[in-house]
């Protein structure tokens, strides 16, 4: 679904050409497709770290998080706006992957999706800067028109990744996935150290002066996709006349066919579980490393520059790590460092152990994505590639809603236990990332390679 039969025959005659060249790393890493397709994961990652993880938290932090019961409403509020975008995606994505594997337009979606979740972060900024008396239950209506237009950036933002993750396929051979996948994540992290560079116009309040700034990134850095990818489109004759279920419907199929190919199935479970952890963590770390942990909004700055280098490195080091012991056993190690790293935030009584679990989840968030992706690949036949790929789609997204609505609503229930509800609430990653990793160590890949 999301991997377009579009063409395997187009993708097929691509991988010929590329295996009779046999291109070199370097040869890879500096071909203009697979630059600029790397470029919007710069630029939409700018999107991800400023607005997502850092300045709409302290954004929300400030306004609402006056004493320590409101921080822990002011945590139930981000993590809910996470939820209601993620739910979005759920409900839309099945029509994106009709949408692709019908059409065969991949890039034409992403720039629309992409202005869109600019035009929203641009927004963000505007509404911040209303002046108004009116308030529910004590909430700014300007507070409330923010929330609604992260709410749609962030759906349009991840409803561009979809189409994004798509390309991959058509950039190079099967070999080559691994390299080709890191390089886009590692490259899509530099994007986090140079959006940084906002919080030096910013300073420690006034949190919401990045939103605008943000969003001018995000369109300097898309362009260079905008401009220069090219769709393959299916030609109109070939096209069927689709209606919005069919993409159930498909998955629907797609679930039929567990029997025939389990490992696949039983690795999407494993999935929903560590994307649940994942997920969670990247809405909730800054708000947490400031309110529970103690560190100023400038140090976590800081904190997360060392992480997002630890996210670049890893994301290189696991790909070669994937390409040498395979992608099933790089899952495991990148599985128990997300534990470690969660456990040492959950107990954090020192700014130390904050340190080096962020250092640690940096490491672990770059290379699932390198890794999930590339067993992705291992496991999908070429049919049911793009099939496949809407069913990971679908589970990171499903694991997307119920990872940050279990810890707003456990902020929420204990609100008035403080700091306490935080640390529980990050408790139950640790959870979901052990039942990751155990359904994982069960999927029979071999079984899987051979359908």
């Amino acid at each position: 679904m999301f991997i377009i039969e579009n063409g395997e025959e187009g993708f097929m005659k691509k991988s010929t050409a590329i295996d009779v060249q046999h291109r070199s790393q370097l040869a890879i890493y500096l071909s203009l497709p697979i630059l600029s397709w790397a470029f919007y994961d710069f630029a939409n990652t700018i999107f991800s770290s400023n607005i997502n993880t850092i300045f709409f938290p302290f954004y929300m932090d400030e306004v609402l998080g006056t004493n320590e019961v409101m921080q822990q409403v002011a945590s139930t509020f981000i993590s809910y706006a996470n939820a209601i975008a993620s739910l979005l995606l759920v409900i839309f994505s099945p029509l994106f992957g009709v949408w692709i594997d019908n059409t065969g337009y991949k890039k034409r979606f992403i720039v629309w999706f992409a202005s869109i979740s600019i035009l929203f972060t641009f927004m963000m900024g505007i509404f911040a800067n209303v002046q108004t008396t009116v308030n529910y239950s004590g909430v700014p209506l300007s507070l409330f028109l923010v929330v609604a237009s992260f709410v749609i950036a962030k759906f349009f933002f991840n409803s561009s990744l979809v189409f994004y993750d798509s390309m991959m396929g058509d950039l190079g051979t099967k070999e080559e996935m691994p390299l080709i996948s890191g390089y886009g994540v590692a490259i899509g992290y530099l994007g986090t150290l140079f959006g940084l560079l906002v919080y030096l116009y910013v300073g420690n309040s006034d949190f919401h002066r990045a939103f605008i700034p943000t969003a001018i990134l995000y369109l300097l850095f898309s362009l260079p996709l905008f401009l220069i990818n090219k769709d393959t489109p299916i030609p109109k004759s070939q096209r069927k006349s689709l209606k919005f279920l069919d993409g159930y419907k498909e998955i629907i199929q797609t679930f039929k066919d567990m029997k025939q190919y389990k490992a696949i199935f039983t690795f999407m479970i494993a999935y929903f579980f560590l994307n649940d952890a994942i997920a969670t963590t990247i809405a909730m770390m800054a708000v947490y490393a400031t309110t529970i942990v103690g560190f100023s909004s400038g140090q976590f700055i800081v904190l997360y520059l060392v992480s997002t280098v630890s996210t670049i490195i890893g994301s290189l080091a696991f790909g070669y790590i994937t390409k040498s012991i395979g992608a099933k056993r790089a899952i495991t190690i990148v599985a128990l460092i997300m534990i470690v790293a969660l456990v040492f935030a959950v107990f954090a009584s020192a700014q130390w152990m904050f340190w080096l679990a962020g250092s640690l989840f940096g490491i672990s968030l770059g290379s699932m994505w390198v890794t999930s992706r590339t067993y992705i690949i291992e496991l999908s036949p070429n049919e049911k590639r793009g099939q496949f790929f809407g069913l990971f789609a679908f589970s990171g997204k499903v694991s997307s809603i119920i990872g940050p609505a279990i810890y707003g609503t456990v902020t929420l229930w204990m609100k008035d236990y403080g700091t306490i509800a935080s640390r529980v609430a990050l408790s139950t990653l640790i959870v979901m990332t052990v039942v990751g990793l155990l359904v994982h160590l069960k999927v029979n890949d071999k079984n899987g390679n051979s359908k």
